[in-house]
């Protein structure tokens, strides 16, 4: 998926500020937002189409008066001689008809934008995703992660190692999460990771994290080759390109990009982000 926000920004946003019309403090501002985004995006001769929804709104603690959309964007582009998907969430804020792409505190420093968190939606829990424990355990938790990236590497495996132990404590749901643009090599090991997954090893994951591969290549081929040495299973091309493993690659893709997950590993305690990622520690375990 092509990267909406760097797509919109140079297709069109030029300026933090834009008008959306004169409304009383307290409106709902979703139908213009919407309304707004399409004309001012969708006008763009490089868009071929264009899907705009608020997905979430939130009324801010500070500075009061002002409010979060969360806003989806599905369609199609042209980019250069090429015709591009771009599915991408972004963060708007709207006070008394001003709509802003970016809030920064500056007294802290901190952008508002890093602080408005999506819902974790109980249909993102599925059973695909669900790696270890009972969908009926007490707590639930969610992780996105790459395999390469290096605090997933230190953190990742031990946790899940910990709540493995725990079923009754603890649901664990993976979505993978590969950051192309950082990982090339990642996108290929997840989708063997799913391809695994989807046949009962599960505990493949545990392996993926310990591969000696140089994280920038590309050679699809060579990639399996070094996976399949390390689970002990010949995994081909045609596997993890099957319409089951794409499927459920996109499906974690689309639930990432719901929650604006733009880092790795994110991970989410009964519905809640957690930053510190430590919350699972703290559970009295059985």
């Amino acid at each position: 998926m092509l990267s909406m926000s760097k797509l919109l920004v140079t297709l069109l946003l030029t300026s933090s500020l834009f008008s959306v019309g004169a409304y009383a403090k307290t409106q709902d501002y979703s139908a213009q937002v919407v309304d707004f985004l399409k004309k001012s995006i969708g006008g763009n001769p490089n868009i071929i189409s264009l899907d705009v929804k608020v997905v979430d709104k939130k009324d801010l603690e500070k500075p009061q008066g002002w409010q979060a959309y969360i806003v989806s964007f599905d369609g199609k582009a042209k980019v250069g001689n090429d015709e591009k998907k771009i599915s991408q969430s972004s963060i708007y804020f709207v006070k008394d008809g001003i709509l802003a792409t970016e809030l920064i505190d500056m007294k802290t420093g901190i952008k508002l934008n890093d602080t408005v968190t999506p819902k974790f939606q109980n249909s993102f829990y599925t059973k695909e995703n669900l790696l270890f424990g009972s969908a009926n355990a007490t707590h639930k938790v969610a992780i996105f992660s790459d395999p390469l990236c290096p605090f997933c590497k230190s953190f990742v495996p031990s946790a899940l190692s910990y709540m493995k132990k725990y079923p009754r404590d603890f649901a664990v749901y993976y979505y993978h999460f590969p950051l192309e643009g950082l990982h090339p090599a990642s996108p290929t090991i997840c989708r063997a990771a799913i391809y695994m997954e989807m046949g009962g090893d599960k505990d493949s994951i545990f392996k993926i994290y310990n591969l000696k591969i140089d994280p920038r290549e590309t050679d699809e081929q060579k990639i399996l080759d070094i996976v399949s040495a390390a689970v002990g299973k010949k995994i081909t091309k045609e596997a993890i390109h099957s319409s089951a493993v794409e499927a459920q690659y996109n499906a974690g893709q689309d639930i990432a990009r719901a929650l604006l997950v733009n880092g790795t590993p994110s991970v989410y305690f009964d519905g809640e982000k957690d930053a510190a990622k430590t919350k699972y520690k703290s559970v009295k375990v059985h």
